[in-house]
């Protein structure tokens, strides 16, 4: 039964639907109860849409009530169509899944997913702290955006601003590189000529 939201007394059926306000029985608060048809036809026997099992017929290892749709083939064992799950045409049953999941086993699962465009930036940012490193990691992040630039990232949707972001940062590194040679390059023919 459904209760009136004021005093929590029940309301009885001639209150589903009506077309106006009715004053509750316990409370009198003027009240509008709208529900689905479903709510009063009986629930069906089985549920979620499944078959019962049937004298002769294979029933679901989770579910000893339930007709068997697959077998795990991983493990063997019967499944409902509520407990077999399809991975690219291989049906598993929950145990397997998981176990396949922890040790790695099932290279169809995937888990994480390298984000290259957070890579690539980090290869770009990271080595700013000690700028040395800048001139190994510059080449490698221009290589990782070119690369991977048309790689699926996220699941969701993100924007490949963090790549252009790097490259940029990337060029400039190497650029700033460029000088950095040349200056001591030019000084040290520079200072032979005058010696």
């Amino acid at each position: 039964m459904l209760a009136c939201p004021r005093c929590n007394g029940a309301l009885p059926e001639p209150f589903f639907n009506a077309r106006d306000l009715l004053p509750c029985p316990g409370c009198k608060t003027p009240v509008e109860v709208e529900v689905f048809p479903a709510l009063l036809n009986a629930p069906a026997i089985g549920g979620a849409g499944e078959a019962l099992l049937i004298e002769g017929e294979s029933s679901c290892f989770y579910h000893p009530e339930k007709r068997a749709a697959a077998a795990c083939d991983s493990c063997g064992r019967f499944l409902c169509a509520l407990c077999d799950i399809d991975l690219n045409g291989q049906h598993l049953c929950p145990a397997c899944l998981q176990t396949g999941k922890r040790k790695g086993k099932l290279k169809q699962l995937e888990n994480r997913r390298l984000l290259y465009d957070s890579l690539s930036l980090t290869l770009a940012l990271a080595p700013m702290l000690i700028f040395y490193f800048t001139i190994l990691t510059a080449p490698a992040t221009i290589y990782v955006v070119i690369r991977y630039a048309k790689a699926q990232g996220s699941i969701v949707g993100r924007s490949k601003w963090r790549m252009v972001v790097a490259f940029i940062i990337a060029v400039l590194q190497i650029v700033g590189w460029i000088f950095v040679i040349y200056f001591i390059v030019h000084a040290g023919t520079h200072r032979g000529v005058h010696q």
